[in-house]
């Protein structure tokens, strides 16, 4: 079946964008349903078709998409999937950003710059969204970007869950790649059994993209199995450079620790190379067979985002998923 009908015959429908489908048949298998039946393609200028083939008239609409690059295409082909369940008459829209796009572009370093995530949220709202779902925001202040409700996933309990099983939790410090995660390391810590702390200092200058340099590390290390954390690992130039910040500082072990593996080139090639004996991250994004390496370990975000959809569907709590409380 291709629908959950609820009490009070309200009808849950999940539709899926070309960029992640191997994601979005997991969350649906989840929920023991089907896929909305879409056709989608381009014309020869570019331009992207999407039309629904089954009735979405006073339905619950959830629409996923994943955002890898081309990241403006997936974007385009997001809002109109929007605009489409709006014009045939979806009642709430919610939309499904395991990666949210441009969530770096969150705030103004310089002059004359724009702050393009809120520049997104404005256009899912304007295409029909009435909510929105993500996971591992870049910075939590996104959530205000939105006007309506944002139910902010954490993969912190995937990811430490599994990590448990790789570390000595004896031995093993927590190291953030930088002093604006230090809060998320905190948390992390926390799952961790009370696990120390450390960052990597590191300067970045503004006017190159993706460069990043790792100086120093603040926080005893040695001898200890480090985890180094951060939400996405795009080129891989600071999660590597902050790897070997580590092992000159004594580290006895490294395992990376990501949330969106965005994997632009070269990061396959470095990371391979950084010494760090695994890297762990979740399908958030997709991962070709080109872009893998023999340390890499995947887990998958689909039951967490299928319960955060049941959950939002049936009007019950998506914070409960998190604290045990509703």
């Amino acid at each position: 079946m291709s629908t959950i009908t609820a009490q009070g015959e309200k009808t849950l429908v999940l539709a899926s964008g070309r960029a992640h489908p191997e994601l979005a048949k997991e969350i649906a298998k989840e929920l023991d349903l089907e896929l909305l039946p879409t056709s989608a393609y381009d014309f020869a200028n570019g331009e992207i078709y999407v039309r629904f083939e089954e009735s979405v008239r006073g339905t619950d609409a959830f629409v996923i998409q994943a955002h890898p690059a081309p990241i403006n295409e997936w974007l385009m082909e997001h809002l109109i999937m929007v605009d489409t369940m709006k014009r045939a008459s979806a009642k709430r829209i919610t939309v499904v950003a395991p990666f949210y796009p441009y969530a770096r572009q969150d705030k103004k370093h310089r002059g004359r710059e724009p702050i393009s995530a809120r520049l997104v949220a404005d256009l899912y709202k304007t295409a029909g969204a009435d909510r929105l779902i993500s996971v591992d925001l870049h910075t939590a202040q996104i959530q205000g970007f939105f006007d309506g409700p944002v139910d902010h996933l954490m993969a912190i309990p995937l990811l430490a869950d599994y990590i448990r099983t790789r570390v000595d939790l004896d031995n093993v410090t927590v190291v953030s790649p930088d002093t604006g995660r230090v809060r998320v390391a905190e948390q992390w810590a926390e799952r961790l059994g009370g696990a120390p702390l450390a960052f990597v200092h590191k300067s970045r200058n503004v006017n190159v993209p993706n460069q990043a340099v790792s100086k120093t590390v603040v926080g005893q290390i040695e001898g200890r199995d480090c985890v180094l954390i951060d939400d996405m690992i795009d080129t891989g130039g600071t999660i590597a450079g902050a790897v070997q910040v580590l092992k000159n500082a004594g580290a006895r072990d490294v395992i990376i620790a990501s949330t969106h593996a965005v994997f632009s080139d070269p990061a396959p090639r470095r990371l391979a190379e950084s010494g760090a004996r695994e890297v762990v991250v979740t399908n958030t994004l997709p991962i070709p067979p080109e872009k893998q390496f023999p340390q890499l370990t995947v887990l998958s975000i689909a039951p967490l985002i299928a319960r955060a959809i049941r959950e939002v569907f049936e009007d019950g709590s998506v914070t409960s998923l998190f604290d045990g409380r509703s």
